[in-house]
């Protein structure tokens, strides 16, 4: 059995599949495109399915089909695969996310429901792992201490700059009245405005954890991972900026993991390394080469008119075929057949003994013919009266 000639490094191997496979689905939730994921799904089964019925014309179109969705698949999502390689990167580099104290937190916690309840637009980032400098444009540089008397003077109607985002790193408020990329997601927007959308456009592109405060309702919203939320309660704010930061990795948290996000994601990672075992049990162990023997009965065409075959001794002959182990497990002796074209001559001269050999055995399938056992049958043959 395949599963019992396992080694550890294929279980590694099987995990780093799963875990790859994970991460395709988690963007592909991200970027919106899981459908579009089903369908290519879809489209790889026919292909799959085309190739073992060769049919060579339909796999032909498939294969540049696949060829010219390669350069769509890069153009469409060029900014989403950046940010991929950036994830890779900041995974890979260890780099931290933003790291504020809890004084500076309380600050900015009370400076936003303050200006929420002036009914004053604001707008602060705070960084993740990921770089987002490539998402900003203009800006002032400030590398000033929070405060709420700054905070309440840079987002004053009467501030140059009081339309644009605060960004804000560390302990430190580092750039103001900065542009972000808008999101054009309407239907996560709801009934939010351009700062909204400024806040969700930044959140749906990286990692940073975007805090928005509408002048029109007073509320404060949080936008994160391609999501925009307005808090109903708004003391509720301190819990979920920590929240976001324990789960970044800026604060530690007591207890490690946060089990409960993960197991919102149990199903699709089970998904996700069992199609990395089958594809493992198929490509790996089922492209391994075996030996197999199957009994195959002998038929013997065109006898001669006057002669009537009475038996074939042996009426079976072994016979060896070598092919992947998948293959192996499709094949049966019925897809083999061995047919004995006996020469008409032969037989009126008492010629009752012939040859076989590989060449005489006829099937459909991927494996190979290496021997055949016993190489001569023998006919009984009677003439007719």
């Amino acid at each position: 059995m395949p599963l019992l000639d396992i080694a550890p490094t294929d279980f590694v191997d099987i995990a780093v599949v799963g875990l790859l496979l994970w991460g395709l689905v988690a963007w592909t939730r991200r970027v919106h495109a899981r459908m579009a994921l089903i369908g290519l799904a879809f489209l790889g089964a026919f292909y799959l399915m085309a190739r073992q019925f060769e049919l060579q014309l339909t796999a032909w179109i498939f294969q540049g089909f696949f060829a010219v969705l390669v350069v769509l698949l890069v153009v469409v999502f060029q900014d989403d695969l950046r940010r991929l390689f950036e994830q890779i990167a900041a995974l890979g580099l260890r780099r931290k996310a933003s790291r504020p104290g809890e004084g500076s937190l309380a600050v900015l916690v009370r400076g936003l429901h303050l200006l929420a309840q002036k009914r004053r637009g604001a707008l602060i980032v705070l960084p993740g792992r990921e770089p987002v400098e490539r998402h900003l444009q203009g800006g002032v540089a400030l590398d000033a201490t929070i405060s709420e008397e700054l905070l309440d003077s840079l987002f004053d109607a009467g501030s140059a700059g009081h339309d644009g985002a605060l960004v804000m790193r560390d302990n430190r408020l580092e750039r103001f009245a900065v542009h972000l990329p808008l999101s054009e997601n309407r239907e996560e927007l709801g009934p939010g405005g351009t700062r909204h959308a400024a806040a969700l456009g930044l959140a749906e592109r990286s990692d940073a954890l975007c805090l928005v405060v509408s002048e029109e309702r007073g509320t404060i919203g949080i936008a994160v991972q391609g999501r925009l939320e307005i808090l109903a309660d708004p003391g509720e704010l301190s819990d979920r900026v920590q929240d976001h930061l324990q789960r970044t990795g800026a604060l530690a948290k007591p207890g490690g993991i946060e089990w409960r996000w993960l197991g919102r994601r149990l199903v699709e990672g089970l998904l996700s390394f069992a199609l990395a075992s089958g594809a493992w049990l198929v490509l790996v162990p089922g492209a391994a080469e075996e030996v197999v023997a199957h009994e195959v009965s002998v038929e013997v065409e065109q006898m001669p008119k006057g002669y009537v075959l009475e038996g074939v001794k042996p009426a079976t002959v072994e016979v060896t075929v070598v092919g992947p182990r998948r293959a192996m497990v499709l094949a049966t002796a019925a897809d083999f057949r061995l047919q004995l074209d006996v020469d008409a001559k032969l037989i009126e001269l008492g010629r009752r003994t012939f040859e076989v050999s590989v060449e005489s055995i006829n099937h459909e399938t991927d494996l190979v013919v290496v021997d055949i056992n016993p190489k001569k049958v023998r006919l009984h043959v009677r003439k007719e009266q």
